[in-house]
């Protein structure tokens, strides 16, 4: 089947009279009908904490999405990607983590995993195949994230894959949702995303999913979830089964309004550069081209101006755009970014302010008009002072 047959399909009641969805089915206690059943191998559920047949159903479409022999179900895409480190980091290990991710990441490997005995070393996300060199026999893991958060660089995944051997190689697959990007597929032993995004589609749920390659790591996440107390709600679960069956419409969508709102950015002279990988402009946009069959919504733009007082007032300006953190729902964002302030490699070296953009369903007429005017504002705003 096509990713667009397996969205609609999958997780879906396919037997007697029924309805059309997955019930949503809660509740902490299994109660079993005789001692036997009690004491027998391989139950399907037998604590609500585990996961319910709604769960199931999810679990049966991103397993389908991504290649996978199995998936765990997370509360949020970070505590999915802190999971997947967790399962292979131990005292005494060493990771191995792209410089270009998300900022919350970072902290989680500064602040938890660098005090309890875990080395944590950031690689310029450009290094493809020259990991190599960076690999130990203390390497517990390597973690991608590509593109990666706020300044959108492509990782030759396929090349760290070869160079880590037997290293698992983790990779956050948000931007791609699955559809776009397939890791697995790539090399990857373990794809990440948040579902809080494009999997859930509607700015209205919490949820991370570890999809992993072979059944051996989907054991080792499994393992990891249970000794961790991981339990996510049936109704979060079923808002997002509910969101992945659009996501291939939705998201075709925001690939055709993310290109053309970065086409008409990539014109304006305010702006310095234009970071998304589906433009000719972008330094990987080879790389984009071979691994991805397509664009999200999301991507940066650089401005000339970096004074705070000239991006206050841009913002204050807009009206189609919010202005709050995270992306992937039905409607357009802007979002201020310091890259330079959670980077420690030198690879990105920009100064001036980074603009975080998501794409989101409206008129693309009146998107653009929105940011002519706010930018038409901002450029009154006099120059500060030398």
């Amino acid at each position: 089947m096509k990713d667009e047959t397996k969205l609609c399909h999958l997780g879906r009641p396919h037997e007697g009279l029924r309805m059309v969805n997955p019930a949503v089915e809660r509740g902490s206690t299994v109660v079993f009908p005789s001692y036997d059943d009690f004491r027998g191998r391989g139950r399907p559920k037998y604590y609500g904490r585990h996961g319910t047949d709604t769960h199931e159903a999810l679990r049966e479409a991103v397993m389908a999405l991504e290649g996978a022999e199995g998936v765990t179900l997370t509360s949020s895409g970070l505590s999915a990607v802190n999971m997947a480190i967790l399962a292979y980091a131990k005292p005494g290990t060493e990771v191995l983590v792209t410089d270009s991710t998300y900022d919350p990441v970072r902290a989680f490997c500064d602040q938890y995993l660098a005090p309890r005995g875990v080395d944590v070393r950031y690689y310029d996300p450009l290094i493809g195949g020259g990991i190599r060199k960076l690999i130990t026999e203390k390497t517990a893991l390597i973690h991608c994230e590509s593109p990666g958060s706020l300044t959108f660089e492509l990782q030759d995944l396929p090349a760290i894959c070869e160079a880590a051997g037997d290293v698992p190689v983790t990779v956050d697959n948000t931007w791609g949702a699955g559809h776009f990007y397939k890791p697995l597929q790539l090399g990857a032993t373990i794809s990440i995303q948040s579902a809080t995004k494009y999997l859930g589609g509607h700015s209205d749920v919490f949820l991370g999913t570890i999809a992993s390659r072979t059944a051996k790591a989907a054991k080792t996440i499994f393992k990891t979830a249970q000794l961790l107390g991981n339990a996510t709600s049936p109704d979060d679960v079923y808002t997002v089964l509910r969101g992945m069956r659009t996501l291939h419409i939705r998201l075709a969508e925001h690939e055709v309004q993310g290109l053309a709102l970065a086409r008409w950015l990539e014109e304006r002279e305010e702006v310095a550069r234009v970071l998304h990988p589906g433009l000719p402009s972008h330094p990987q946009h080879e790389l984009w081209k071979r691994d991805f069959t397509g664009a999200s919504g999301l991507f940066s733009v650089v401005l000339k101006r970096g004074d705070e007082a000239y991006t206050r007032r841009f913002i204050d300006k807009l009206n189609f755009y919010a202005l709050g953190y995270s992306w992937g729902g039905y409607e357009s964002l802007c979002l201020p970014a310091w890259p330079a302030t959670c980077r420690s490699q030198g690879a990105w070296r920009e100064e001036r302010q980074v603009l975080r953009f998501h794409a989101g369903l409206e008129a693309i007429e009146d998107l653009t008009a929105d940011l002519d005017q706010a930018f038409a504002a901002a450029n009154q705003e006099p120059l500060p002072a030398p």
